[in-house]
């Protein structure tokens, strides 16, 4: 522990200090809530979300197997980008996902079988599916991350300040009423002898 003074204004500030500490403290345990559910609710729309990819996958393999043309869907669009926004939680910045931007090519009607559409429609879903997936992993380690520095913020305020101030308080306490107990003896002592002079100079 650091040494403090011994005064009137250190034990202001101190006092100070564990108010703002306590109340401080609060806001930091709804802050953690609000992250761990934040945290919960992000885990449960990726498994969501891999749920859906893995059953749009069987699904899609069950009627593409039908069909024997060799025909590589990637190569009729392209993924430009990933669009999100700016999200807040618990004062966080956090990515929200929007969508996927597709750049689609020029097809050839007659030449392409029809089933090629619903395939296309198909990749692109699964496509924004992993794209979500994506942003939702970004979000849980900034949150993480928050949440981590939020319960070491926790535990300095319960383990190190409050009881540090707290300890202040009773140190400058204990000799703020030493040195009044010493004031009042040498009060005491003094009147006393005054009295004593007194009693003497009436006696001569």
């Amino acid at each position: 522990m650091a040494t403090i003074k011994l005064t009137k204004n250190e034990l202001k500030k101190q006092k100070d200090n564990l108010k703002r500490f306590t109340r401080y403290l609060p806001t930091l345990e709804l802050k953690k809530q609000q992250l761990l559910l934040e945290v919960r609710n992000i885990q449960n729309r990726m498994e969501k979300i891999s749920e859906e990819i893995v059953q749009s996958d069987r699904a899609v393999q069950h009627w593409a197997d039908v069909f024997a043309e060799d025909i590589d869907l990637y190569s009729f669009f392209e993924m430009k980008e990933i669009e999100t926004d700016l999200g807040n939680i618990a004062g966080i910045d956090i990515p929200l996902f929007r969508g996927v931007v597709f750049e689609d090519r020029e097809i050839d009607l007659v030449m392409t079988p029809l089933w090629v559409d619903r395939g296309l429609a198909a990749v692109k879903e699964q496509m924004q599916r992993r794209a979500e997936l994506k942003v939702c992993e970004q979000q849980i380690h900034i949150l993480r991350e928050e949440l981590r520095v939020t319960i070491q913020r926790i535990k300095l305020f319960e383990e190190v300040k409050i009881p540090e101030a707290r300890e202040n308080i009773r140190v400058i306490q204990i000799f703020m009423g030493d040195q009044m107990t010493a004031a009042v003896v040498r009060g005491k002592i003094a009147k006393a002898k005054i009295e004593k002079k007194k009693r003497a100079g009436v006696q001569l």
